[in-house]
């Protein structure tokens, strides 16, 4: 699996995220749109588990749900060191078919895991479980990357990464038909020997139009509260690098 291989790099990629400030702005939803804010908080597709760190250290009892197997070995260590071992659960599975213990006052899911959902009938899939998985008037905020994001930042341009001996060249290839960008994804990792071991993936991420989330949030059973491009609240649409989605899980 890509992000077993590339939990090495997978910080480094996003180490411009402000991981604090984006957990402050989860609860300042929090206050706007609910009666008290929740105990229970679940992360989907928690990665390193940096959202779910921040938001364990504001005092939620934390689920963190990732597919990768070394992704959540990083959080599990990154959450030992922080003393927070005690306030998260961990769990190894695909967020299409998750299945929890009981129901959360909110669920999030951040920086677009949203977008390697590529076909509506996953979306809705997804939708339909963390509907199912939250308690009544239990918030569900996510983001997504934006029309702006996958025509320039993603387009058809190429990245490289190093980290120590390790190298990931990334290449993507966007079509503006079907919104669908594929990732090109290839790694040199150092052996002892000092020979380089390649390995290589494809992936792929989906740009959904803003009107296609609110009828798909509200065809399974949400109210839809907002989209922002900010953490000030400022109203997004289509055009914006990243959407900032709030709804309300009615039941």
């Amino acid at each position: 699996m890509i992000y077993d291989l590339l939990a090495d790099f997978y910080d480094r990629i996003n180490s411009e995220i402000d991981y604090d400030a984006w957990a402050s702005f989860i609860e300042q939803i929090f206050d706007r749109e609910m009666k008290s804010r929740p105990n229970l908080v679940m992360d989907l597709g928690c990665g390193t588990g940096k959202m779910t760190l921040a938001l364990a250290k504001k005092g939620y009892d934390m689920t963190g749900i990732d597919y990768s197997v070394n992704m959540l070995g990083r959080a599990r260590e990154a959450a030992a060191e922080a003393g927070l071992s005690e306030r998260i659960l961990w769990l190894c599975q695909d967020m299409r078919r998750f299945e929890l213990y009981g129901t959360m006052g909110a669920i999030v899911s951040c920086l677009d895991t949203i977008n390697h959902l590529t076909k509506e009938k996953d979306l809705s899939s997804v939708f339909s479980l963390v509907h199912n998985y939250l308690d009544p008037d239990g918030l569900f905020i996510f983001d997504v990357n934006g029309k702006h994001k996958f025509e320039t930042v993603y387009a058809d341009e190429t990245y490289v990464f190093e980290e120590g001996n390790d190298f990931c060249i990334w290449e993507n290839e966007y079509n503006e038909k079907s919104h669908l960008c594929r990732f090109f994804i290839t790694l040199f990792s150092k052996e002892r020997d000092g020979r380089y071991v390649r390995s290589e993936e494809v992936q792929s991420e989906k740009m959904y139009p803003l009107a296609t989330l609110r009828r798909i949030l509200e065809e399974t059973g949400f109210e839809f509260i907002g989209a922002y491009n900010d953490f000030d609240f400022h109203a997004a649409d289509d055009t914006d690098d990243r959407l900032y989605i709030v709804a309300r899980c009615k039941k």
